[in-house]
Parts: C-alpha cells; sequence; structure tokens
C-alpha cells in the first residue's frame, strides 16, 4: 500500500468562531445556574450541602464518559459529538427548569425534588460531557506547537466570557410566570440555536481518520500526562471550591435574602470572570507566556487570593480576593491543558483531551465537602485551598515534567503526522 504526505488542515477563523460560541454558550448555562443555586435552594428548602451536590453525580458522569466520547469523536469525527454534547445540554437545562418548577410550586417534598434535580443535571454529565474533548481535539489538530498554547488560552477564554455572561443574564430571565425557572428554560432554547449554527455552519475535519489511533486507558497512566492530570484536578478542585461557596458567603456576609444577594453574586462572580479574561485573553499574549511559566504564576496567585478571601472583612474585599484568585486560575487552566496537549503526540489529542475533560469535572464530586466546612468554619474553605495551592507550586517547581512543560515533545507537529503515515505504510 501507499500514502502520501498529508499535512493537517488549519483551523479556519469562522471555525473556531463557532467552537468558541459553543463553549461561552455552554459556560453561561453552567455558571449561570451555579449563580442562582443558593436561591433556589433555600427558596424550595433544600439545605446547602445538598444543593452543592447537586452536580456531583453530573461530574461522575462527565469524567466516565468523557474518554468514551473521546474514542467515539476519533471514529465519527468531531462535528457530529460536539452536537450531541450540545443537545444533551439543552435536555439537561429544560429538565433541570421543570424540576424547579415543581419545586418552587412545592409539588413534591424537597427530598423528591433534590433527587429528580440531580438525575436531571446529569443528564448533562452523561451525554453533554461529548462535545468537550471533541472541540479540543478539533483545535489541536489544526494548530502547530508554536500556536496551541494561545489558542488554548483563547478557547479558555470562551468559558471565562461565559461566566460573565450567565451570572448577569440570569436574573434577567426571572420572569413572573417561571419565576427562578426562567434562566434555565432560556439557557436551554440558547443552546439549541447554537446546534443549529453547528450543524449548519461548522465543517467537519479533513484530517486523515487513519492517523487517529485509538488510545486506551493507558494513557490516564502514562508519564507524560500524569503530572499534568494531577495538577488539573487540584486547581480544578480549589476554583470549584471557591465559586461553589461564594454565594453563601456573600448572603451571610451581606445578611440579606437570596434573591437580594443575587446581584452582588452576579457582580462578584464578573469579576472574577474578568481578571480570567484578562490573563487569557492579554497577560498570556503580551508576555508570550508558556506552559510552564503558566502553571507556576497561575497557582501563586490564587493561593494569595484564597487568602485574602479567608480574612475578608466586608463584601468588597471578597470580591477582590475572589478576582485575584480567578487571575490566577486563568494562568493555570490553560497552563496545564496546553502542557498536556504538547506532552503527547497527534493522534492521542482525543484521550488527553479527554483527560483532561473528565479531572476538570471529577472535582466537582468534593464540592459538598468545601460547602459542609463552610458551614463549620467560614475561612475553612479558602485556607484548605491555599495549603493545596501552595503545595502545587512546590509540585510545579520540582516535578521534572512539569518544570519542562510545552519545551519537549516533537518540534513540528505536522512533521509528526507524516512520520506516523509513513509507519502506517509499514503494515501495521
Amino acid at each position: 500500500m501507499t500514502s502520501t504526505t498529508r499535512t493537517l488542515p488549519k483551523l479556519a477563523p469562522r471555525s473556531f468562531g463557532i467552537l468558541f460560541a459553543v463553549s461561552i454558550v455552554v459556560a453561561i448555562g453552567n455558571t449561570g445556574l451555579m449563580s442562582i443555586l443558593p436561591a433556589i435552594g433555600r427558596q424550595i428548602g433544600i439545605p446547602d450541602a445538598f444543593m452543592a451536590a447537586i452536580f456531583s453525580l453530573s461530574a461522575l458522569l462527565w469524567a466516565v464518559m468523557s474518554p468514551v466520547w473521546a474514542r467515539e469523536s476519533d471514529k465519527r469525527g468531531r462535528r457530529p459529538l460536539i452536537m450531541l454534547g450540545l443537545s444533551g445540554f439543552a435536555i439537561s437545562m429544560l429538565c433541570c427548569g421543570l424540576v424547579v418548577t415543581a419545586g418552587l410550586h412545592h409539588l413534591a417534598p424537597w427530598p423528591v425534588i433534590f433527587v429528580v434535580f440531580l438525575l436531571a443535571r446529569a443528564l448533562f454529565g452523561l451525554i453533554g460531557s461529548a462535545s468537550n474533548p471533541a472541540t479540543q481535539a478539533y483545535v489541536a489538530e489544526r494548530t502547530s506547537r508554536a500556536e496551541r498554547t494561545q489558542m488554548m488560552a483563547s478557547l479558555a477564554g470562551a468559558f471565562g466570557l461565559g461566566t460573565v455572561v450567565g451570572p448577569f443574564l440570569a436574573p434577567m430571565f426571572i420572569l413572573p410566570v417561571v419565576s427562578l425557572a426562567g434562566p434555565l428554560f432560556s439557557f436551554s432554547l440558547i443552546a439549541l440555536c447554537m446546534l443549529i449554527v453547528v450543524w449548519r455552519l461548522l465543517p467537519e475535519e479533513s484530517a486523515p481518520r487513519e492517523t487517529r489511533r485509538l488510545a486506551g486507558a493507558a494513557l490516564w497512566k502514562d508519564k507524560r500526562l500524569a503530572p499534568f492530570l494531577i495538577y488539573g484536578f487540584l486547581v480544578a478542585t480549589c476554583q470549584t471550591a471557591q465559586g461553589y461557596t461564594l454565594g453563601f458567603m456573600i448572603i451571610d456576609k451581606l445578611k440579606v435574602s437570596p434573591v437580594e444577594a443575587l446581584g452582588f453574586i452576579a457582580v462578584s462572580m464578573a469579576a472574577g470572570a474578568m481578571a480570567g479574561l484578562l490573563a487569557q485573553w492579554g497577560l498570556i499574549r503580551i508576555f508570550n507566556m508558556g506552559p510552564k511559566t503558566l502553571l507556576r504564576w497561575g497557582v501563586a496567585l490564587a493561593c494569595v487570593g484564597n487568602l485574602i478571601t479567608a480574612f475578608a472583612p466586608d463584601y468588597w474585599t471578597v470580591v477582590a480576593g475572589y478576582a485575584i484568585a480567578c487571575l490566577g486560575y486563568g494562568f493555570a487552566r490553560p497552563g496545564f491543558t496546553a502542557g498536556a496537549s504538547l506532552s503527547v503526540h497527534m493522534h492521542e489529542q482525543a484521550q488527553a483531551a479527554a483527560a483532561i475533560a473528565a479531572v476538570n469535572g471529577l472535582n466537582v464530586i468534593i464540592a459538598p465537602l468545601f460547602v459542609t466546612l463552610y458551614q463549620l468554619v467560614h475561612p475553612g474553605p479558602f485556607l484548605l485551598n491555599a495549603v493545596i495551592l501552595a503545595g502545587l507550586l512546590a509540585y510545579a517547581l520540582k516535578n521534572a515534567i512539569l518544570r519542562a512543560a510545552g519545551e519537549t515533545g516533537d518540534a513540528d507537529e505536522e512533521a509528526t503526522l507524516a512520520i506516523l503515515e509513513r509507519s502506517d505504510e509499514g503494515g501495521v
């Protein structure tokens, strides 16, 4: 059998714009739901720790299903899996809206509402998890090593922008008839519109299918990826813990009703999101920061932000601490995402993306423990975060893989692809 050397297709600006919009839509829905979750729980009468647990089953399913969907995207293409993920997100939001409506009208006891809410949200982890690894692999297959850190940071910036919009958009959809369920119905409709855009306008990739060699579970244990996954899981855990406890802290700090606190929660989340965008869209590009630098500065700044939040005497100090922490997360998350992508070959991108997606979701299972800790000792979650982040700084400085993040591997991804194709000619 003979074969000609193929080059990877370049990432078209329109295609990246569509993927960017997909990420924004998902982020708007998730952070919008997170911002109104404390109000929903206290209006229905569901205890705080139980409300934090709403995301837990979804996170577990996200971690389990991400590798499955990554393998499917290797076989079926990236666009079909992106569309499947958007469908799962839309259905999950619609079901969550119906459950919240039932809870607000006291159609069932709160334990029943909680269980059904948990299952409705779980649809996102089960089906919605299809889009994340497919999106990341789509971008990785079309960018060179030199471009990838900035492109991954830009894609991460989409989540940051969605984090700004979500909390501000959610209160606008709290209407007289649907009340707190209104934002969830609206997010479902927005996702359906985005699904149509992907279907009509996103081109399917033309990367050679034979170069996508399916990787197994061993990739999770691969010494090239393991340090990034450990780092990523702990960073995501700290960010999730801080985000989940933020709303409860602001309600308690201001001593106002949950609904009255929504505007203050939105402002604080927007400040954090803007800080993250400053990192991902501004500072990373201005200073041409690579994964190694991002891994170190990210956890250092996040540690300082958590210490400020832990000892904040008033609302605005809480906002400042959260913003500084988010600036750090805005460095750290593109750092480990790009570092992990650059540490593996092109044909392993989907599975690497799945592993990253899994650790980004799996940490949510632990969130109720941080909320419980907050109820016992208000500064507790933020002090624990600071300890974890300080440990990660030491890890980033001492671990050989993280110290060399982005500096090892093939100099040119197109050359890697050509080598893989020639090896296929040898009878693989």
